[in-house]
């Protein structure tokens, strides 16, 4: 068993990184301290596969990448691009993860659903439909609306997903409504648990107009908060092969000073010198 704890993209930690460094360095000063990340820039479009060939040769040989699925493939477009346009995307976003699948670098494919994606026998048909698209992947589940997982429903859903051989993406965050799910700690699937934290910032989940989506994820954790989760990610230890913590807090550098919590609360160590990191007055650990 694996535990790789890591942050939900790279290039949004501004102070973590030194001063006037190439954005093309930032991958490789990353992967000095961490192996694993979640490409979210995946989500707002495809990259050519010479740019994830680049990521590749870029990381270590261990280094691993769980990618989020392009927007229209979640439906968060509404539908709007059809079914040929979605039928061209597939293709193109296949494409794009071949680099990763042939280097043994990729992780989890993440199919992060809109929040109006509600329970439904027609949307729980097109899950199926990508599951059974991409089964030859680890597929991961995340929904972010409640009716997928209320207690009446909950060992169902668990039971499906488990059926489908699809992850189910566990997540922390703010509990104000129908808009945000239940911290579900199920196993669905052996390979690996998929923890994603996106902070407890209530007061700003539902705002709209905001300068910019980290507003939405400002939130520090505690250290005490983190250790919290440690009976459950030792009993996940014991029922996955790999467990993926990602911190999805991406306001200034929370998501890193989290991830490199959890490294020091696990007993591993990054190889980078923490220390050195710039603009820290004393080290994270």
């Amino acid at each position: 068993m694996t535990v790789l704890c890591g942050t939900c993209a790279w290039s949004d930690h501004e102070h973590f990184y030194p001063r006037r460094m190439r954005s093309s360095d930032r991958l490789p000063f990353y992967a000095r301290f961490f192996s694993l990340v979640e490409v979210d820039t995946t989500y707002y479009h495809i990259p050519r596969p010479n740019t994830v060939v680049a990521w590749v040769q870029s990381t270590p040989k261990s280094f691993v990448f769980d990618v989020k699925a392009y927007h229209t493939l979640t439906l968060h477009d509404r539908g709007e691009a059809g079914i040929d346009g979605r039928e061209q995307d597939h293709r193109a976003f296949r494409s794009a993860l071949l680099p990763l699948i042939e280097a043994k670098k990729l992780g989890a494919v993440l199919f992060q659903f809109p929040p109006w994606f509600v329970r439904s026998a027609a949307n729980e048909r097109y899950v199926e439909e990508i599951c059974a698209r991409y089964a030859d992947l680890v597929v991961a589940i995340e929904f972010r609306h409640r009716s997928w997982w209320l207690p009446n429903v909950q060992s169902e859903t668990a039971g499906w997903l488990k059926a489908l051989a699809a992850v189910n993406v566990v997540c922390d965050e703010p509990q104000v409504g129908m808009g945000t799910i239940p911290f579900i700690p199920e196993v669905t699937r052996r390979e690996v648990v998929v923890f994603r934290l996106h902070g407890r910032n209530g007061s700003m989940w539902y705002e709209k107009g905001l300068v910019s989506s980290a507003q939405r994820f400002d939130y520090l954790y505690t250290r005490e908060e983190l250790a919290g989760f440690l009976p459950v990610v030792h009993t996940w230890s014991e029922e996955a092969k790999d467990v993926h913590i990602l911190m999805n807090n991406n306001q200034g550098d929370y998501a890193v000073r989290n991830a490199l919590d959890w490294m020091d609360l696990l007993g591993t160590r990054p190889a980078g010198d923490v220390s050195l990191l710039p603009g820290r007055p004393q080290p994270f650990l």
